[in-house]
């Protein structure tokens, strides 16, 4: 499971190198291989492979109500490998659908992680923590 928050850098070829808590993980399940893809939020998902055929079958399955939710996921998505350095390269469209330049934020997400531009994170968290608890959290969390 994939957890916590880590401040990157996308070098001038759109490269992010993978903190090296998470790139032992990867290698073990995954084989170094990782899918990205467009999120209707504005971030992008970056699934060890394994997982990618998870969502990938669920998202197939889905009824004809949810075709554009299978063209933002599948047809956005990016088979790439780690490389010998440990990092990931986010193809131009994707991170141009993202607002990827430099500062990036990547989130650990349980099975998957959420990479985002870091200035849109910190707006969508403030505005989240002014926003205060949603219901379903009100009684779950102390």
């Amino acid at each position: 499971m994939f957890q916590g928050a880590s401040a990157l850098t996308l070098d001038a070829k759109g490269r992010m190198s993978i903190p090296s808590r998470y790139r032992d993980a990867l290698q073990a399940q995954a084989e170094g291989r990782v899918t990205l893809t467009k999120h209707p939020d504005g971030c992008l998902l970056l699934f060890p492979r394994p997982e990618w055929e998870d969502f990938r079958e669920r998202i197939m399955g889905l009824t004809m109500d949810a075709k554009w939710a299978q063209r933002i996921f599948l047809g956005s998505a990016a088979d790439v490998e780690l490389d010998s350095a440990g990092r990931v390269l986010v193809a131009p469209e994707l991170r141009e659908a993202a607002g990827l330049a430099k500062d990036v934020m990547l989130l650990g997400m349980g099975k998957r992680f959420e990479l985002w531009n870091a200035q849109t994170y910190k707006q969508q968290e403030a505005a989240a923590m002014q926003q205060g608890l949603p219901d379903s959290l009100k009684n779950f969390i102390i």
